[in-house]
């Protein structure tokens, strides 16, 4: 029996690490779509939302097989917990990439205008969390995974920055109201993005260290 839900354990590692570089992917295009005003790049991470649907669907479905089948306890349990709930926070990543690309179609219909705030570089940060966020699951390394949450107050940092700046930009450009209220939601979205992955890291600790420590508490389990 402990065999054979290791093996069990194995693939759903495998199938989530899948999952992790299809979203990580997905973020990625989105982005690009939205900084060079590719207009089918942006489509296309659309139309595959599909499949990190499916593969969120069939992820909880083993979970929940393994569960009834092994009754998993201690460290094995902790590991089942952790999948579902990073399963979970990586379907919304992509959701978000979703919704960024339909930023980049939006603001193609409206008069092509500058950001007031630096995207490039609030994206890449929040790509770098979640790059660090996947790693730390891959590598079982709660060190990086704490590192990965102290950078989500940067962040945090940015994105209000960011709406002092757009609040700033439609009092001296009322006329382009509908573009800058666009770049706000992006940068939420982006900020969204870096909480999943300091979800996601919070996981990695518990389930390595066996530690709560979401809500900025430390309980050991």
């Amino acid at each position: 029996m402990a065999v054979l839900l290791q093996q069990e354990l194995d693939k759903l590692k495998k199938k989530l690490l899948v999952l992790g570089a299809e979203v990580e992917g997905r973020v990625k295009q989105s982005v690009q779509a939205l900084l060079t005003g590719d207009i089918e790049l942006a489509t296309r991470v659309k139309k595959g939302d599909a499949q990190i649907d499916n593969i969120e669907i069939e992820l909880e479905e083993d979970c929940l097989k393994i569960l009834a089948l092994h009754q998993p306890v201690a460290a094995d349990l902790r590991f089942i917990v952790s999948v579902l709930k990073i399963n979970n926070d990586l379907e919304r990543v992509a959701d978000l990439a979703v919704n960024i690309a339909d930023r980049a179609i939006d603001l193609g219909n409206v008069a092509r205008m500058k950001s007031p705030y630096d995207i490039a570089t609030m994206a890449v940060l929040v790509e770098n969390m979640l790059k660090m966020s996947l790693d730390s699951l891959v590598e079982r390394d709660s060190a990086l995974a704490r590192k990965t949450i102290k950078n989500d107050d940067e962040v945090d940092m940015m994105h209000k920055g960011n709406f002092a700046k757009v609040k700033a930009a439609i009092k001296n450009d009322l006329p382009a109201l509908e573009g800058l209220i666009f770049y706000l939601s992006i940068s939420r979205y982006l900020e969204r993005m870096a909480d999943l992955a300091t979800n996601i890291a919070e996981d990695v600790v518990y389930q390595v260290d066996g530690e709560i420590i979401r809500h900025g508490g430390i309980q050991k389990c």
